[in-house]
């Protein structure tokens, strides 16, 4: 080759006419193949010399003793949002007391997306942690057709068939949103996640729940979509104040959004909580810090990324079956929806109501 450069999976891919994920199965001896195919992945590997790293490796073990954690958001996101850095620290303990190496992989483009195709097909890494699933993302689709190990924080739907780890979210919106009804609002808003993920889908079925338990109609008219961050909650709340000036209640489906709204209620002069309860979801280091501090659902985020390892771990062994786990939330109760607070400077936790 020119420059005697080593092949890839793109070469082998281009000589034999076909695509990676095809070359991949074929490396990784996968059935989901056609004969003629194969014989030409087989020809153009013979042709180029193509030995993959898992090859080369597993002359002396099946294992590369690495995992990615795989984040298809962008940096800016990964840096603002405290639920990734929670999370990073949750996987990084589980990994401490092992050899196993740690690759974080941010997908934000498709020249990202072929990196990732690339590691996985030639077998870079044990297996696969996924964070921030969308429900039309075709990652977890290439990671299972490929046959790599892969656990999923959160899921695609209800039905999902990978294994994952996420939090009781629609127990947690309940216990929110009875909280708020429970003390006398009327007219409760949401702020609800991105609809195209099943975490965005889940909060807001829990603020639905919640009203049809209390009989209180669950208007379409008091409920708004963000993307989890600050600036979506403050364009939501104004959007919902805009259109139902007297409500009186906001359940936001993230710590962050549930900030853009104070914000946005207070340049609105709206008293928090006489006029407005806030309330948010995951109870962020910076839930304790707002003016008054944030009621919020609380997460165990570290706990899911060390319970994301753990299952990697297990369902790697030969035979082993996916495994499937939802961890439970708590309510903590702060001055934002009219509870006490003891916890802005000394740290304690507040008022802990234990969720479904």
């Amino acid at each position: 080759m020119a420059g005697n450069r080593r092949p890839t999976i793109k070469t082998v891919a281009a000589r034999a006419g076909v695509g990676r994920t095809t070359v991949s199965r074929v490396v990784n001896g996968s059935e989901l193949v056609s004969a003629e195919a194969r014989s030409r992945v087989l020809a153009a590997i013979k042709e180029l010399n193509y030995v993959p790293n898992s090859v080369a490796r597993g002359l002396v073990t099946s294992r590369t003793d690495a995992v990615a954690l795989v984040i298809p958001e962008s940096a800016s996101r990964l840096g603002s949002e405290p639920f990734f850095a929670a999370l990073i620290r949750g996987v990084s303990q589980a990994l401490a007391d092992s050899r196993t190496q740690l690759q974080l992989m941010l997908v934000r483009d498709q020249a990202e997306r072929e990196q990732l195709t690339e590691s996985v097909a030639t077998r870079r890494v044990d297996g696969v942690l996924l964070v921030s699933v969308h429900s039309d993302d075709p990652l977890p689709a290439m990671l299972e057709e490929m046959g790599l190990p892969t656990v999923l924080a959160g899921r695609r739907d209800a039905d999902e068939a990978l294994s994952y780890v996420h939090a009781d979210n629609t127990g947690g919106a309940i216990e929110a949103v009875r909280h708020l009804l429970g003390s006398g609002r009327k007219r409760v808003a949401a702020i609800a996640g991105p609809l195209d993920m099943d975490v965005g889908r889940s909060r807001l079925e829990g603020w639905r729940t919640a009203h049809e338990e209390a009989g209180v109609p669950a208007r379409q008219d008091l409920v708004e979509v963000g993307d989890f961050s600050w600036e979506s909650g403050s364009r939501a709340m104004r959007s919902l104040l805009e259109r139902v000036p007297d409500l009186d209640a906001v359940f936001a489906a993230s710590d962050l959004m549930a900030i853009g709204a104070l914000e946005e209620l207070r340049r609105q002069r709206r008293k928090v909580p006489d006029d407005v309860a806030v309330v948010g979801f995951e109870d962020s280091p910076h839930a304790r810090w707002t003016n008054p501090p944030l009621t919020t659902v609380r997460q165990p985020v570290e706990e899911l990324g060390s319970a994301m390892v753990r299952i990697l771990s297990e369902i790697t062994e030969p035979g082993a079956a996916r495994q499937q786990l939802m961890l439970p939330t708590e309510l903590v109760v702060r001055e934002s929806s009219g509870g006490s607070s003891d916890d802005g400077a000394d740290g304690d936790e507040g008022d802990v109501a234990r969720g479904r």
